[in-house]
């Protein structure tokens, strides 16, 4: 920005405000409270410092914000472009700022950008945003503390307005680089660079904006949702593009700054206040509706941005103080959000204002902040998010004043925070988590048989898991059915890149595999489940693997792991013909101990024969039809009674020669008792009295909805649970099993 001269700038203006100090440690501890003590005597001030004068209370605030032509926006983008850029990067163009532009100029340039952040727009997006949540806390949550701002807040501020512009995760350093570049050119015109810092903020705040401008070229003719896409494709009546590409450009720069840190600010300001008021974080995880007044009440009390500027165009007169024509004023929103003529109790933290939105964090008037609708969307979906994971999560005792001290702009630049452990594990016991990945990869590994590989869009790591895990896999079809079947992981579980199953097409199926077929190709977005294990390999000498068809999928990760322990280890694989098999090329390396029963060729396995002889520390794992599992559990009735682990992605037939009854449900931990009906299961009973009980299939087949048992005698239904298991009744799948008999009672622990 333009620099004053200091033989220029008018002296002697007053009043002023004696103790008044952007740049000192009560300021940043809390700018609303400094600014309190100087509202009631000298509402107006001159401070000479920043050359300008500080408008402090609502009422002459709501003025300056009104009238664009007594108070004029256009000196806030006034750069000192050095010389060397101005060819590529000409000063003119900087005063193209949305936020430094007065009408008409304004208006054409932010009715093309708001056409991005409109609301329904920004509804849409907040899955992606409660998303990308999950994924960053994820990678902190075992360790109970963090630096809040840098680790949780501007990471996801970042990737929302990466996601808001259409920007690939290539782009992120890149993005945050230029987030902080911007703060500095702003900066600049109220305290100046010096060199060599001036030219190395511009050398990469130019650079950067000539990668922008070549992204920017590619979606002129695009009607997608993206931002960048939005400004490109917008033509005037007569056909030529409204806004340039060097405009464009600069507008994605101030977005990356406006849509990132001052939300973050807010998200680490709110964990602040909430630690002050703990009591407030049962009523919000309660009622979550309450989440968007605890955003709103945070940057009524600390806005993000302290201050705003206008320029007088003419002499002016504010709160009884005569303002001349030329002079800078800066008003003080965080003063008027807290000015007591208009707020009552206002340093007072109160998520049930009647009107929580009466603030002037967003400016007023037309340079109304027109990222407002997706800071007030990521701000409450990421105050959500953080406090259902983690609700004990409390900022450590008297954080440190850690800012980037801008005058205009108090950037803070950490917050340490802490939590109990426990809340991740309490978490994973009433919540099902999911990921947002990407089809990496699809290999047709038979006619009907499709291995698919499934990635991060952020090429990061995927949560571990073990041999035999398996994932639920979430789909929406075209007629808005929803679908979510489960498939074993047929990957290495060494390698934290990618998930791979295997999917067959049943044509005469429930639907799942077809939908699956058809959707899931290279570059396709797909929510899954965190990986879940009911088929875990257990350590032994000796392993025999038998397979039937597509049940050779979480073998495949289980053979890798008893090769690399160096067990003894047999696969005995059938299926209808060989061509029909899957992965034969990768099975094919390991010679004599794999062997193939091609049923159109060897003939049908022999299980009796196979099984005929017990062995001692062998265990059996058997995956494939119900023909080939029930034959299994036929042949090994003289084995260890332990030595046969099954899996089943299908219930399995429950005979029943009585009809069901009646009974109750204890649940001990939340003192509530239900009654399960004949018809009904206790999944279904739990969640009618707004228990929160989680399931996934629903059949008894996938283990979510395991409950601890307390007392009571149970009719196990699943396809989990071993048969010592379902003897020693320590846990019961609650949406099949049931009460056993004429047990009138059961208590689960939940």
């Amino acid at each position: 920005m333009t620099t004053v001269d200091p033989q220029t700038r008018p002296m002697g203006r007053c009043p002023v405000a004696h103790g008044f100090d952007v740049m000192g440690d009560e300021y940043y501890e809390d700018p609303s409270a400094h600014l309190a003590r100087f509202r009631h005597e000298t509402p107006v001030f001159w401070y000479e410092p920043l050359n300008a004068w500080v408008v402090t209370t609502r009422k002459d605030s709501l003025e300056v914000l009104s009238d664009w032509q007594a108070f004029s926006s256009a000196s806030n983008s006034a750069a000192d472009v050095p010389e060397r850029h101005h060819q590529t990067y000409p000063p003119e163009l900087v005063a193209k700022m949305i936020v430094g532009m007065d009408p008409p100029e304004h208006t054409e340039a932010r009715s093309v950008a708001q056409r991005g952040f409109t609301k329904d727009k920004m509804d849409r997006l907040q899955p992606e945003i409660e998303a990308r949540a999950h994924r960053i806390i994820d990678r902190f949550e075992e360790r109970g503390t963090a630096n809040l701002l840098e680790e949780y807040s501007l990471e996801l501020t970042t990737q929302t307005i990466m996601a808001l512009l259409g920007l690939g995760y290539e782009y992120e350093d890149m993005l945050r680089q230029l987030r902080d570049d911007l703060f500095a050119v702003l900066s600049s015109a109220h305290a100046p660079m010096e060199e060599p810092e001036k030219s190395t903020v511009w050398d990469r705040f130019v650079n950067t904006n000539l990668v922008l401008r070549e992204l920017i070229e590619q979606p002129r003719e695009s009607d997608a949702d993206a931002i960048i896409s939005v400004m490109a494709s917008a033509k005037d009546p007569d056909g030529s593009y409204t806004l340039s590409t060097e405009q464009i450009g600069l507008h994605v720069s101030e977005f990356s700054a406006a849509g990132t840190d001052t939300t973050a600010q807010a998200m680490t300001n709110a964990v602040l206040f909430l630690s002050q008021y703990p009591d407030s974080i049962e009523e919000e995880l309660v009622e979550p509706e309450l989440w968007a007044n605890v955003f709103e009440e945070t940057i009524r009390r600390r806005p993000s941005s302290t201050f705003t500027s206008r320029k007088t165009t003419r002499s002016v007169t504010l709160s009884g103080v005569d303002i001349p024509a030329g002079d800078m004023i800066f008003v003080a929103l965080a003063s008027a959000n807290t000015d007591t003529e208009h707020v009552h109790n206002p340093f007072e933290f109160d998520i049930h204002r009647p009107d929580p939105t009466d603030h002037l964090a967003f400016t007023a008037g037309r340079h109304t902040c027109l990222g407002n609708p997706l800071a007030r969307v990521q701000g409450t979906t990421g105050l959500q998010v953080l406090f259902e994971r983690l609700p004990s999560l409390r900022a450590d005792e008297d954080p440190e004043l850690d800012f980037a001290r801008l005058p205009l702009l108090p950037i803070r630049r950490s917050l340490h925070v802490h939590w109990d452990v426990a809340d991740v594990h309490r978490n994973r016991s009433t919540t099902v988590r999911t990921l947002n990945l990407t089809v990496a990869d699809r290999v047709e590994v038979t006619d009907s048989v499709a291995a698919i590989s499934l990635e991060h869009p952020d090429g990061g790591e995927l949560p571990r898991w073990q041999p035999g895990a398996h994932i639920d896999v979430h789909l929406t079809d075209d007629t808005g059915t929803e679908w979510v079947r489960q498939y074993s992981l047929a990957s290495d579980p060494a390698d934290q890149s990618q998930y791979r199953i295997g999917v067959l097409r049943e044509d005469d199926g429930r639907g799942g595999s077809v939908q699956i077929h058809q959707a899931l190709q290279p570059g396709t977005p797909v929510t899954v489940s965190w990986p879940r294990n009911n088929f875990r390999l257990a350590s032994a000498q000796k392993y025999l693997f038998i397979a039937g068809g597509i049940g050779i999928t979480p073998l495949m990760s289980m053979i890798r792991a008893a090769e690399a322990a160096g067990a003894d280890w047999q696969l005995h694989y059938t299926g209808r013909s060989q061509d029909k098999m899957a992965f034969l090329d990768e099975l094919e390396r390991y010679g004599a101990q794999v062997q193939l029963y091609p049923k159109d060729d060897t003939g049908r396995l022999q299980l009796d024969q196979l099984l005929a002889d017990p062995e001692e520390n062998c265990l059996i794992y058997v995956c494939g039809p119900e023909t080939l599992m029930q034959q299994a559990e036929e042949q090994t009735q003289h084995w260890p009674k332990e030595a046969l682990r099954l899996e089943r992605f299908a219930p399995k037939p429950i005979t029943r020669t009585e009809p069901d009854s009646a009974f109750e449900v204890e649940f001990t931990d939340s003192g509530l008792t239900v009654e399960v009906g004949p018809e009904q299961s206790i999944l279904e009973a739990a969640a009618a009295a707004g228990m929160p009980v989680i399931s996934s299939c629903e059949e008894g087949t996938c283990g979510t909805c395991e409950t601890p048992v307390v007392s009571g005698e149970i009719d196990h239904r699943d396809s989990i649970l071993s048969p010592s298991e379902q003897d020693a009744s320590k846990t019961m799948m609650i949406c099949v099993s049931r009460a056993k008999g004429a047990c009138p009672l059961l208590a689960l622990k939940a």
